[in-house]
């Protein structure tokens, strides 16, 4: 029993160290992508990019914004953010002619359903038209 027992805490203690290891090697790695001009994210959520590395004393000069500066330890540094890769825009489709533009039961033809791109291609109503639509249909309901 008293064997098991050892095992037990053997195990436990070598799991610990390799925890440990593991750490320090994410934080070695992390600590490697420092450099002027990098933007980062402290552990209290901060975000900046990095001006100035102090080895000596283990301190990070962050631009927060134009002109505003925050020193911090080094170790406050947690994340490395990368740039976000934005989405490349799709045009609407524009007709070439006006004829698309009238409603097809006006001109007595039936049509299609628009398609997401077509339907894109019209002015969205205002925030006051919206308000007043859903108004109205609401007093539809009842």
């Amino acid at each position: 029993m008293s064997i098991l027992l050892f095992v037990m805490l053997g195990v436990f203690i070598f799991m610990m160290f390799r925890r440990n290891k593991k750490t320090q090697q994410q934080q070695a790695e992390l600590q490697s992508k420092f450099g002027p001009g990098v933007d980062v994210m402290t552990s209290f959520g901060l975000f900046g990019r990095i001006v100035d590395i102090d080895e000596a004393e283990n301190k990070v000069t962050l631009e927060l914004s134009p002109g505003n500066l925050a020193t911090v330890h080094r170790q406050s540094v947690t994340k490395v953010m990368e740039p976000a890769v934005a989405p490349e825009a799709v045009a609407p489709a524009v007709p070439d002619d006006a004829s698309s533009l009238t409603a097809p039961e006006a001109a007595g033809t039936t049509a299609a359903p628009a398609t997401a791109a077509e339907t894109t291609a019209f002015p969205a109503e205002t925030p006051d038209e919206t308000l007043k639509r859903l108004n109205d249909e609401g007093k539809k309901d009842s």
